[in-house]
């Protein structure tokens, strides 16, 4: 006897909620995501060049979508029996983030609300991409704050999908695509052009994803759905302004705005009605994001109920 698709996913929820990516595993031999970043540093370093990028952006994103999808196929093909199936469990734990964006976001709302903001601008620096050393309290809070909505998706709701939707080879597939964003997927004078295919790509995998995990913080959060309606088509994204603008609305602040991101002022809408976030609304984002976990897991456990 073996678990359905809907079974397993419950169960790797659970399985990473409880334990995460154990640190000694990690030390041992990296993460899943740092062997997809090798791969893609590599193409980068050898294709992305002369006047072909665009075409070597598109060829690298295949690449990808094959590994991806194709290790977790063979992996699916093998796996028989209650071995297989626990096999296929912890695989999958791997393409989620509910603890490690717990731990992260954690370890910005600890110094933040003791007022040590060298340490929660630090912790901060390994969890968002904009430059963090001129942030003051209300903008430390506001990035963690974005981070944790927007991560709730791409981090946790999305891999759900496409788990449910076409099991280890579709969490794998994205989380090759989503990684390959985070690294190339940038609009400056390298990426525009090669890592457009693997942005665009990322842009439809999460399509639905960003909308379901809008709808789950507005759940989760009592609230926000008047913010959504109005302010998510105001993100430079065409996804993270849903999750973003949920959980501004369930929080009563305001989000977004510009920010330097490698030096470069970008200039953002903002997100949301109210004041700018302080400390105390990092925990309260937290609380918010811990029911929306449990409210995709009741989802996903109806969804195995009546499967």
């Amino acid at each position: 006897m073996t678990l359905d698709r809907p079974e397993q996913l419950l169960a790797a929820l659970m399985v990473e909620a409880a334990l995460g990516y154990p640190a000694w595993l990690l030390r041992c031999i990296g993460h899943p995501v740092t062997w997809t970043g090798r791969l893609i540093a590599a193409m980068d370093q050898h294709w992305n060049r002369g006047i072909g990028q665009r075409a070597s952006g598109l060829a690298a994103m295949l690449v990808l979508l094959t590994v991806g999808g194709g290790i977790g196929w063979a992996i699916e093909r093998q796996a028989a029996g209650w071995v297989g199936t626990l096999g296929v469990i912890l695989l999958a734990t791997t393409g989620l983030a509910q603890r490690s964006l717990w731990q992260h976001v954690s370890a910005v709302a600890a110094p933040l609300e003791q007022g040590d903001l060298d340490n929660a601008r630090a912790a901060l620096s390994h969890t968002v991409g904009r430059d963090t050393a001129g942030l003051d309290e209300p903008g430390i809070a506001a990035a963690a704050i974005e981070t944790l909505a927007e991560s709730f998706c791409d981090g946790i709701v999305a891999p759900a999908f496409w788990f449910l939707t076409l099991g280890l080879p579709g969490l794998l597939a994205f989380k090759c695509i989503s990684t390959a964003d985070s690294m190339i997927g940038h609009r400056d004078a390298r990426y525009e052009l090669f890592g457009k295919a693997s942005a665009r790509m990322d842009d439809a995998l999460n399509w639905v994803p960003a909308r379901l995990s809008a709808v789950l913080i507005c759940l989760a959060g009592g609230g926000g759905w008047r913010i959504i309606w109005r302010d998510a088509r105001r993100h430079l994204s065409p996804n993270a302004g849903w999750p973003e603008s949920a959980m501004a609305g369930a929080l009563g602040v305001t989000l977004g705005g510009g920010a330097f991101y490698d030096g470069e002022w970008i200039a953002r809408q903002t997100l949301g009605d109210g004041p700018r976030p302080v400390p105390a609304d990092l925990p309260r984002a937290q609380r918010v994001f811990l029911r929306a976990c449990l409210l995709l897991w009741l989802w996903v456990g109806v969804t195995a109920w009546l499967h």
